[in-house]
């Protein structure tokens, strides 16, 4: 019995002002959240002093979804877990748009008595495979 699926995102090659930008951050994750028809309960946001990044993290009645963005690698990380079915969002189309991101990594686990599987999907914006 699968009881949800987790996504472990990266996203490297990011644009680092960009990754600063709360707003922008919250954005994305709205975004995400109204894609797949989640629900929020609250969240918790926290945008670091001078060249830091941004860290959130949304409750949802799925279960929660974070964000950490590290502008100073070119970094961002995002963890999405579902305890209903959800289809895959397009996290490269979206994080190399709105982030700039150049490789984005997802990880996919379906987690449960039958322990994770997992898949690893991987891009480059230029031409790398899925």
């Amino acid at each position: 019995m699968i009881v949800g699926t987790e996504w472990l995102v990266e996203a490297a090659g990011c644009n680092g002002d960009l990754l600063r930008d709360e707003e922008l951050v919250r954005a994305v994750i709205d975004r995400v959240i109204a894609d797949l028809g989640l629900h929020s309960i609250d969240s918790i946001w926290h945008a670091f002093e001078g060249e830091g990044g941004v860290t959130g993290l949304v409750a949802l009645t799925e279960s929660h979804l974070a964000c950490h963005t590290y502008p100073e690698y070119g970094t961002a990380t995002f963890n999405l877990y579902c305890c209903r079915t959800r289809p895959d969002w397009d996290w490269e189309a979206n994080l190399m748009s709105s982030l700039g991101a150049r490789t984005v990594t997802v990880t996919k686990f379906l987690r449960g008595e039958a322990g994770p599987q997992i898949s690893d999907l991987r891009s480059e914006a230029a031409g790398g495979e899925r």
